[in-house]
């Protein structure tokens, strides 16, 4: 190899690296001039900043999907509950809808509508565990002591989105046909309850028994239906109700019989839309999920063409959906260890290698809010668009670096991105041992 090849390649290296070093430098220019800090991640406090300088999107927006990075952070869980109470405030959302399924709203509604329930137990109505979390019982609590204080009309609902979970949904369907005297034959009221039962998760039924339990469960879909003329307002507001547990029997059958992600967010968009269709008066709605649920695109990784719950939304809502993805630099993480059958802390001293974080992290402030519309038609434009990495973890939380880093491109994923420089553990999670730190 000739020297000059070698000084060549090293002018050309020095080169490229001192062009990345000056655009990041913009980028975290522009941050600091033009991001908007969010003061603290205490979710009674509110976003003063934020107040002050509204996105125009996000103020003319009528869907609010707020993500996380992991399903165990304490600060994204706090910062959703901070910008849900401002949402309930300044832009008159009262629906709560949940990446859980539709199961938990009974017990749930009842409680923060004032009835009974507990603080200490009400977490135990949620199907999935992220969500037996302190810091989502305080804005439930929250929710409660909000409804008390308001007509029923005002109050805050929760709706659960998700397909996961259908255990006694079936019985619901038996009592409101039963109550409205609907001409529903027993063979496809067996259907409903043949659906309705959890060991389907574990184990796929044949794929033929699944098409004709389908088509039971669209024949009673269709009783309902063809009834509907003769309803009163109260009848016809439940049978929305029903109509929506009916679909999410259905899409649940759909799933187990084809457990990919793209049929269950398929599942939670059905929900969302059929929510803000028919039982939410002002068509307003607070949707908190995951980064990979609720982002404008798809499933992770970019390009995978997986279109997930925000994908389908932002198609048919267009600019009245709006997506804030969360990001983060360091911090500690729980995560299932498997070998050893718990969970177990996992900490992250600074971002990892061309990902955004890496980037992101050297701004000024330690929380930040970045509008993807504005960013977009400045000098940050560049970065935004670029294909980098994020580090995601899900349902069991960190397992694996390699796992957790995955391919992004925040320009066209987010409406708007919330950065925090540091995260920790939700409350559930704060006493556990430390594991390890993670490393490049």
């Amino acid at each position: 190899m000739s020297r000059k090849f070698i000084w060549a390649t090293a002018f050309l290296f020095c080169l490229l690296a001192s062009r990345l070093q000056a655009q990041d430098e913009a980028v975290i220019d522009w941050i600091n001039q033009y991001a908007i800090e969010i003061e603290s991640a205490d979710p009674d406090s509110q976003p003063l900043n934020f107040h002050k300088k509204v996105p125009r999107k996000f103020s003319e927006a009528r869907i609010f999907g707020f993500g996380e990075a992991t399903h165990q952070g304490k600060e994204f869980f706090n910062l959703k509950a901070q910008f849900f109470k401002y949402l309930v405030e300044y832009q008159g959302v009262r629906a709560f809808l949940l990446e859980d399924s539709y199961p938990a709203e009974a017990g749930i509604n009842e409680w923060i509508s004032g009835g009974r329930g507990d603080a200490t137990t009400i977490e135990q109505e949620f199907s999935i565990g992220a969500w037996h979390a302190k810091e989502v019982v305080n804005l439930l609590e929250w929710i409660r002591n909000y409804n008390i204080q308001k007509p029923k009309e005002e109050q805050i609902r929760f709706f659960g989105i998700d397909i996961q979970t259908v255990e006694g949904i079936n019985t619901e369907i038996r009592r409101f046909v039963k109550n409205n005297n609907l001409p529903i034959r027993e063979e496809l009221l067996l259907a409903a309850d043949s659906c309705a039962k959890p060991q389907f998760m574990y184990q796929r039924p044949a794929a033929d028994w699944a098409s004709n339990q389908i088509l039971k469960l669209k024949e009673i879909e269709k009783g309902i239906l063809d009834a509907k003329l003769t309803f009163n307002p109260s009848q016809l507001q439940e049978s929305y109700r029903i109509l929506r547990a009916l679909n999410s029997l259905i899409s649940y059958i759909e799933f187990v019989q084809n457990p990919v992600s793209t049929v269950r967010d398929k599942g939670m968009f059905e929900n969302t839309r059929r929510i803000l269709e028919y039982e939410i008066p002002n068509k307003k709605a607070f949707i908190w999920a995951h980064n990979n649920h609720i982002n404008n695109l798809e499933i992770p990784p970019y390009g995978s063409n997986w279109t997930n719950l925000g994908g389908h939304l932002k198609s048919y809502y267009q600019d009245n959906y709006y997506s804030v993805g969360f990001d983060f630099g360091s911090g500690t993480l729980p995560g299932y260890v498997a070998k050893k059958k718990e969970w177990g802390l996992f900490y992250i001293s600074k971002p990892f290698k061309d990902t955004y974080a890496e980037t992101l992290i050297q701004a000024a402030y330690d929380i930040y809010f970045v509008d993807m519309e504005e960013a977009l038609q400045s000098e940050a434009a560049p970065f935004f668009k670029s294909r980098k990495k994020q580090f995601i973890t899900g349902g069991p939380g960190f397992t694996s670096k390699t796992r957790s880093l995955i391919e992004a491109n925040f320009s066209e994923m987010y409406d708007g991105l919330i950065f925090l420089k540091k995260v920790s553990p939700t409350y559930s999670f704060s006493n556990l041992t430390q594991v390890k730190s993670i490393r490049e």
